[in-house]
């Protein structure tokens, strides 16, 4: 079992008397975490996945409920989204049995949040779970050994379920795709072409690194735009993919309103385009150092409270810079290569106008960019 960063933030959680939303991916470990947590202590598990206990958890009464609860003092709603109106179910709890300690995860924010802000303001603390991180992984096997396995990484991923497979990690892959990637899109969100959701995963996986015209890949999947913006929306809500927005303040022609994409996780990636050639004969070795640094800085982002916004920066004269950071009113441009010997200068153009630190990130020294603080 690996150590997550997440422990230590929901110990401290428990004490303020407010339910704790854990919210992320399926299969990264959030039921795992939980049951550590309260593994020598007497609590409910309400699982979501169950038809009878969706029905028992559905508008119930009061009274109805104090009968569920009974003498439990900490519940356990898992997989929250798949409950309808769990959100004032939730508030219903917290506003009449003020003694119990709730924990609720879930892997749609889009379902959860729309259900739990309102009727949970003031009443909750928010948390987001990822695939494993660099920096657990690291803390779990050791440094020397996680240096030698970053190409696996980069190929397979940081699912539990796929550093805990070795040899069976395509298979591993397939299942959880197939089983999970697309669950709660499908399911909740009401998709009503569920071809052209997996066609525009595809697509975007292809484009990783890229700014993506949403023009485009309506044309491609001869749909039109708002399909596209929708099913991406969906996507980013069931934490498959994440945007990242053009950074733009003073230079003329800088690029205003582009988004690139990226993934969560490079094994989930690979697996959408069925490659997992070694990484010497690939010809988006780049784009998988991108996807695995860019996943890793919103991982420690999140996770140490950073508060950095995260962009990308490029002109119309292809001026361009990989991740742009600005936090308290100091702006860091990185540049991302996985050739350590590369010799690689941000834009001056970018470096004047915004008096921006400077940072190359290669195979070299990427772990102080992965591993902050360490």
């Amino acid at each position: 079992m690996f150590e997550r960063t997440l422990e230590i933030e929901l110990k401290k959680a428990a004490k303020s008397g407010k339910a704790s939303i854990i919210l992320g991916p399926r299969q990264v470990g959030k039921t795992t975490l939980i049951e550590k947590l309260l593994s020598k202590k007497d609590y409910l598990f309400v699982n979501g996945d169950d038809p009878a206990t969706r029905a028992s958890f559905t508008n119930p009464s009061t009274e109805r409920l104090r009968s569920i609860l009974g003498e439990h003092k900490i519940v356990f709603v898992d997989e929250a989204q798949r409950i309808e109106n769990i959100g004032i179910t939730l508030k219903l709890i917290t506003d009449q049995f003020k003694h119990i300690q709730l924990y609720v995860s879930g892997s749609s924010a889009l379902e959860i949040n729309s259900q739990t802000n309102e009727a949970l303001t003031g009443r909750k603390r928010e948390f987001i779970m990822f695939p494993i991180s660099w920096e657990e992984y690291e803390s779990k096997i050791g440094y020397l050994e996680a240096e030698q396995q970053i190409e696996n990484r980069l190929l397979f991923g940081f699912y539990p379920e796929i550093i805990n497979n070795p040899g069976g990690e395509r298979d591993a892959l397939s299942n959880l795709t197939d089983s999970y990637l697309f669950r709660d899109v499908l399911d909740i969100s009401e998709v009503k072409k569920p071809e052209v959701l997996r066609k525009l995963v595809q697509l975007l996986a292809l484009q990783i690194g890229s700014e993506v015209s949403y023009n485009e890949l309506a044309n491609s999947l001869q749909v039109d735009k708002n399909t596209v913006s929708r099913y991406i929306d969906l996507l980013e809500s069931g934490y498959v993919i994440f945007k990242l927005s053009s950074f733009s303040r003073n230079v003329r022609n800088e690029i205003k309103k582009n988004q690139k994409i990226y993934f969560y996780d490079n094994g989930i990636r690979n697996m959408l385009i069925g490659n997992f050639n070694p990484l010497e004969i690939r010809n988006d070795k780049g784009a998988l150092w991108e996807n695995f640094l860019m996943s890793e800085r919103l991982k420690q982002n999140k996770y140490k409270k950073m508060y950095a916004q995260m962009y990308f920066w490029r002109t119309r004269q292809q001026q361009e810079v990989d991740l742009v950071e600005e936090k308290a009113g100091v702006i860091s441009g990185f540049e991302f290569k996985w050739n350590p010997r590369k010799k690689v200068k941000l834009p001056t153009t970018f470096i004047n106008a915004y008096q921006a630190d400077q940072h190359l990130v290669t195979r070299a020294n990427f772990r102080e960019f992965v591993v902050i603080g360490s």
